[in-house]
């Protein structure tokens, strides 16, 4: 039995593609039958190009490791691998090729592929951009905030969370970037309002099809880090789906929940702001205020302060609104 320690320049070579956010896959032997030149625990890693650090056997099943770490790389899942002439196959899930060489040697192999994590460029600086942020970190994406595709890395995905602020400036940024997917925290009637804009300014159907809004699968969500929440849970969704995973057993998350009235779904887009008098989505709120038992949101800013400046004379205005008594704190 080979007792060898792992390989210094292996890990080395690990540690510089995974410094450089480059994918990779390691190759390990976990098992060798005679004749061959590999081992049990024999390691090399095999970058996105194809090029293979180490040694896991000679040029009969080099290729094939190769191809299979390409693969474990496009599609991010393991696998283990058998290469030999005698069709014996020690696991249904194992993979069979034959041994290109005459040899009656076998071998299989664990390949295991690290890929970087997402990169996520947050625009906005909003609650619900924050909290966004926080959450994904948690998750291991690589954060960061600014304008997408100027200010960062190039992003994987980008969240549009700017509720108000630039909305149209960092879409279009975000749609000129080379991000996969696009999520924008806004209502569905401010969402297509933006995507006409962008089709004025000459984006295409195929790229705005990258545009999701409202960000998320609908959770019910009513505070900035609920929509944060959701947010983050449609970007996970998104990356799932490029990397051609399955979908999972909380797909009916996509559906709308038959028992929620539509009634009450109607009340909720039905809120308006009782500054500038314009129905806004709770989801969507870039402030909210509790008071007197009730929620109050506000779209802006300015809309906030005003309100702070005269609180009674607002409310007042909110209690003749659709939407009067918005909130949980109202049940």
């Amino acid at each position: 039995m080979n007792t060898t320690a792992p390989d210094t320049a292996l890990l080395s070579e690990a540690l510089r593609l995974s410094e450089q956010d480059r994918p990779y896959a390691w190759a390990t032997v976990v098992r060798a039958a005679p004749p061959t030149s590999a081992y049990v625990g024999a390691q090399a890693i095999v970058t996105a190009e194809g090029s293979l650090l180490g040694w896991v056997g000679g040029g009969c099943a080099r290729d094939i490791v190769v191809q299979s770490c390409l693969g474990a790389i496009q599609d991010g899942n393991p696998r283990l691998i058998r290469i030999s002439n005698d069709g014996q196959v020690s696991d249904p899930d194992t993979e069979h090729h034959a041994m290109p060489c005459a040899s009656n040697g076998a071998l299989e192999l664990f390949i295991q592929p690290v890929r970087p994590a997402p990169a996520l460029c947050i625009a906005g600086s909003t609650p619900a951009a924050m909290a966004a942020g926080a959450i994904a970190g948690v998750l291991g994406w690589r954060v960061s905030h600014g304008r997408p595709g100027v200010d960062g890395p190039p992003p994987d995905y980008v969240l549009v969370a700017t509720q108000g602020a630039d909305d149209a400036e960092n879409l279009e940024w975000a749609l000129s970037s080379p991000a996969r997917k696009v999520l924008l925290i806004a209502s569905r009637r401010k969402a297509e309002a933006l995507a006409d804009a962008m089709r004025r300014a000459g984006l295409g159907e195929s790229r705005l099809s990258d545009l999701e809004s409202p960000a998320g699968p609908d959770i019910q969500a009513g505070t900035p880090a609920e929509v944060a929440l959701a947010a983050v849970a449609g970007l996970v969704r998104a990356h799932r789906r490029a990397s051609g995973a399955a979908p999972s057993r909380d797909a009916h998350l996509d559906e709308p929940r038959a028992a929620e009235p539509a009634a009450a779904r109607a009340a909720a887009a039905a809120y308006v702001n009782p500054v500038c008098l314009r129905p806004i989505d709770p989801a969507s709120a870039l402030h909210t205020v509790s008071i007197e038992g009730a929620t109050h949101y506000f779209c802006c800013n300015g809309c906030k302060a005003k309100f702070d400046g005269d609180p009674m004379k607002y409310l007042e205005i909110a209690r003749r609104m659709p939407g009067a008594g918005h909130g949980p704190e109202a049940a």
